[in-house]
């Protein structure tokens, strides 16, 4: 019988060894941010690495350009770890993907060294335009996740989790349409696209008070008018709406495009909503899949908490990983990069995912996430156990 000790054993030495390519994988990643389905440095980087580690790998893979798809193994289950690579715009790795990236690529490659040996395959996924663009969905669709059976990726925050908080989102871009006219000498012939958008703003804005305290609505200006002395003829605004799962996001959507849609019938505007596809499901919790990563995590000297539990803080946030959980049995924990009160999606939090504290998150989170691949694979019981969990909470 193979011994779980000696499996992970060989599978922390791998990542020493590749130690230095990760880190240079994620530094290079994070000097070069690169927003939704434009990573093309990150795709190229991420899968020189895993040819020259002799994997098979499909470059833009599953009809996205800065996708890709490496495999290892040739029977037993299959497990999908999921490298995200995205920046987010003008403030660059604020979300910490180059350190998803390389934990993710490191985790695939020493889960590559001992799948054969333990009946199991694996599937590197690169997967991007996490930040909005849904990529998961639009590669699932593709049929990536054909065959796969657990999923696991993680991601930086200030604090190791267990899983993250998730809401569901959906975004939307509204465009208001006017009738311009000069502000001072014919004002009165003017339809104000402006007036509508901000009308649809401060109805948003009342609206907050009466939806679930666990529900979010926030939205920016986008384009506001040229000119102070012409009455804008055109405003963009961008929405995001959230709620816990996808029929109160379905509810909470009506209500706000109402108070958008209000905003134009007041200025006697015209209103456009792109709804923005795919939507973002919420993460399908599993406590037996969280206990493999966390008993994995303390081999490396962390200990996730549980959101929610007292001390523990909670990172609340939306990710297309929440499609994938929908699908198969999957984890998304968190890994510490920073003090707890850094947040992520701040200047302050690029400098942590790009430093030390994000290089021992890159060598950590790999050997956590391939070591609990590697459980799948020796305990026979695992994925039942794990199934008949997601079973249960999919209904």
């Amino acid at each position: 019988m193979t011994d779980p000790h000696d499996v992970k054993a060989r599978i922390e030495a791998e990542v020493d060894r590749l130690a230095d390519t990760l880190l240079e994988v994620s530094h290079s990643i994070h000097a070069h941010p690169e927003v939704l389905f434009e990573e093309r440095h990150a795709h190229d980087v991420l899968t020189r690495v895993l040819e020259d580690e002799g994997l098979a790998v499909e470059r833009s893979a599953y009809g996205l350009e800065t996708g890709f798809a490496a495999r290892a193994g040739t029977e037993g289950p299959l497990v999908a770890v999921c490298c995200e690579y995205d920046a987010l715009p003008g403030i660059g790795h604020a979300c910490g993907h180059n350190v998803i990236a390389a934990a993710g690529l490191g985790a695939g490659l020493a889960a590559a060294t001992v799948a054969a040996d333990l009946g199991g395959r694996v599937l590197i996924l690169g997967t991007p335009g996490e930040e909005g663009g849904g990529g998961k969905q639009l590669m699932m669709d593709a049929g990536a996740l054909e065959g796969v059976e657990a999923a696991v990726m993680v991601h930086p925050a200030g604090v190791d989790l267990r899983s993250m908080d998730t809401l569901a989102i959906q975004r939307a871009t509204v465009t208001y349409t006017g009738h311009a006219a000069h502000a001072s000498a014919a004002p009165e012939k003017g339809r104000n696209a402006l007036d509508a958008m901000v009308l649809g703003y401060v109805n948003v804005a009342a609206l907050r008070q009466h939806i679930s305290p666990s529900e979010r609505v926030h939205g920016i200006f986008l384009e506001a008018g040229q000119a102070a002395n012409i009455v804008p003829a055109r405003t963009v605004a961008q929405w995001y709406v959230r709620s816990p799962g996808r029929d109160g996001l379905a509810v909470l959507r009506e209500r706000v495009e109402a108070c958008l849609q209000a905003g134009a019938t007041a200025a006697g505007c015209e209103m456009d909503v792109d709804w923005y596809e795919p939507a973002y499901d919420e993460l399908v919790g599993l406590d037996t899949f969280d206990e493999l990563y966390a008993a994995n995590a303390a081999r490396v000297g962390r200990t996730p908490g549980r959101a929610g539990d007292e001390g523990v803080p909670t990172v609340l946030g939306s990710t297309d990983m929440g499609n994938i959980s929908q699908v198969v049995p999957s984890i998304h924990p968190m890994i510490a990069v920073s003090p707890p009160d850094v947040a992520i999606h701040t200047e302050a939090f690029v400098g942590f995912a790009g430093g030390p504290e994000g290089d021992a998150a890159v060598l950590d989170g790999a050997k956590a996430l391939a070591c609990t691949m590697a459980d799948l694979w020796l305990d026979p019981d695992a994925l039942p156990r794990i199934r008949e969990e997601f079973a249960r909470r999919t209904g």
